[in-house]
């Protein structure tokens, strides 16, 4: 099996497999249209239908697809070609799904940048992937996007355009929009097997990489999801995870163009507010990361029938406990509430339930392995098969697997010979064909020569009445050369301590020497912006504690 490196409009190289592409041409799993064909055919079916509401606004797929049409207008006046990247540090607004579109429309490269991002983030990505545009808001969460720009812009050469949304500007969104539509036969003809998406890993160490992902990967992935959830038009999806954000991305631009639901954007998250807006809109379907259901069930436990629209909650992103699985399957009965398991290289490896009678796996596992995924468990040292149910290094192959990062060097270690991609978490293949996540491989906690997995105590510390959020870490220790320390986010009114946490752990039936030997309460936990806990930074603040002691 031969894999070589293209290079398209973009510039990019990316890995290619003529024999797998061949494969999943013909099964169907790839197909030579983009996210456009899709567009144009639910326009023409239902063009005031709603596609998307963002508070008391609501926009139709008409005036979405007028809109994007305006903006390929705009973008090939500036001269911008199939291949160029525009970036976008935007909220959950409903203009970026009018870039997304029509960026698709004059194949130009997605590059979305989380809005929490400042000036050395910015100024990496930005001249990283040779951004030609950006949108950004004026102000938003009292941070002046339009100064911050300005100062970076004499270090980015490459950037021509800067683009206001909602604020003013040298161009402003008004301005993009204002002009005619393209006629669609000046369109130029886009390759699916062209770079789509250039989006940057929230990395937890060092630079953040450059995911790029084709047309074809990120579409068919789409595809899946959209059949293995049982999305219909008769679906509204409330997603409050970042656009800028692969989960959020998915089904806040995607997912009403391929499945015809409609989607409900929140851009500054609140639990009690993501209820009302839940109950207003009739949502159905909704997911992200632990916090988000957490925070969300704490505030419902006085108000349940708010959700009683929902059918399903996907959940990951982060760690996630069975306890709180449970917790929210056992609060809202009508719906299905399950873990998935997923990157921004591999977008959903695992799928959900279908079923209220496989909530057992909903809560135990991180979802199953559907073909065309290819999965397999390895030794994390010698790549060798591990047996079914041992614990190992995951690595994943299939046609949603990303094509590569835009550095060469970053594809070195993290690819085999045939393909499969080190996905950088341990987990045991359960039940035939289930995953479960163990942790992260750098995560590990060596005490006393043995490997101690920190997920496995803290899905046990997701339990404890007094506990709402858990992280732990490893920690210098002058006597077994590294412990578990961990920082605990207590519930409102509620307190422990370590000998409490430790009785909890022993009646868990947990070994000793797992459990945690330092305590640090804090009020929140370091975040990318999916969620997910930054450890990184949690390891610095556990060494500078064990410095002090």
């Amino acid at each position: 099996m031969e894999w070589i490196t293209k290079t398209g409009p973009s510039g990019f190289r990316i890995r290619w497999c003529e024999e797998l592409a061949q494969r999943w041409f013909s099964e169907g799993l790839w197909v030579n249209e983009t996210l456009v064909d899709h567009a144009r055919k639910r326009v023409a079916e239902a063009p005031e239908r709603t596609y998307q509401i963002e508070g008391d606004t609501t926009v139709t797929r008409g005036e979405v697809w007028e809109q994007s049409l305006r903006l390929a207008a705009f973008f090939l006046s500036r001269g911008l070609k199939p291949g160029d990247v525009i970036s976008f540090q935007l909220p959950n607004w409903t203009e970026t799904p009018v870039i997304a579109l029509a960026a698709r429309m004059t194949g130009l490269v997605i590059n979305p940048i989380p809005p929490i991002y400042r000036e050395s983030e910015l100024e990496y990505i930005l001249g990283d992937c040779g951004a030609k545009l950006i949108f950004i808001p004026g102000t938003f969460r009292r941070t002046d996007h339009s100064a911050m720009l300005e100062g970076l812009r004499a270090k980015l050469p490459a950037l021509k355009d800067i683009v206001v949304v909602r604020g003013d500007g040298e161009l402003t969104w008004q301005d993009v929009i204002s002009g005619d539509p393209v006629d669609e036969a000046a369109l130029p003809k886009v390759d699916p097997a062209a770079v789509l998406i250039a989006m940057y890993t929230s990395g937890t160490t060092g630079k953040p990489k450059g995911v790029l992902h084709t047309h074809l990967s990120y579409g068919h992935r789409v595809c899946a999801m959209a059949e293995e959830y049982l999305m219909t038009d008769r679906d509204v999806v409330f997603m409050p995870s970042p656009v800028t954000h692969i989960t959020g991305a998915i089904w806040a631009f995607d997912m009403p163009w391929i499945a015809g639901s409609a989607s409900v954007l929140m851009d500054v998250w609140s639990p009690a507010e993501g209820i009302d807006c839940i109950e207003r809109n009739g949502c159905t379907v909704t997911g992200g990361a632990t916090p988000f259901l957490q925070q969300m069930l704490d505030v419902a436990e006085t108000t349940p029938e708010k959700l009683k629209s929902l059918r399903l909650f996907f959940c990951g992103g982060t760690t996630v406990s069975p306890e709180l699985i449970r917790r929210a399957s056992d609060m809202f009965p009508g719906a299905l509430f399950y873990r998935a398991y997923g990157s921004t290289e591999m977008i959903t490896a695992t799928l959900g339930i279908k079923h209220r009678s496989e909530a057992k796996y909903g809560a135990e596992t991180d979802g199953k392995i559907v073909y065309p995924v290819e999965m397999r468990i390895v030794d994390a040292v010698t790549d060798e098969p591990v047996t079914e149910g041992d614990e190992g290094e995951i690595l994943m192959r299939g046609p949603g697997l990303f094509a590569g990062y835009i550095h060469d060097a970053d594809n070195e270690t993290s690819f085999l010979e045939d393909g499969f991609f080190r996905m950088g978490d341990l987990g045991r293949q359960v039940f035939t064909d289930y995953l479960v996540i163990t942790g992260r491989k750098k995560d590990i906690i060596i005490r006393s020569g043995e490997n101690i997995s920190p997920k496995e105590v803290e899905d046990v510390l997701f339990g404890h009445p007094a506990i709402a959020e858990v992280a732990i870490v490893s920690m210098p220790s002058p006597v077994t050369g590294e412990m578990g320390c961990a920082f605990i986010i207590p519930r409102e009114g509620k307190a422990t301590d370590l000998p409490e946490i430790q009785r909890f752990l022993t009646e868990a039936g947990l070994a000793k020497q797992k459990f945690p030997e330092h305590l640090v309460f804090v009020e929140d936990l370091p975040r990318v912006p999916s969620g997910k806990v930054r450890k990184d930074i949690l390891r610095k603040q556990a060494e500078a504690i064990a410095k002090t002691e």
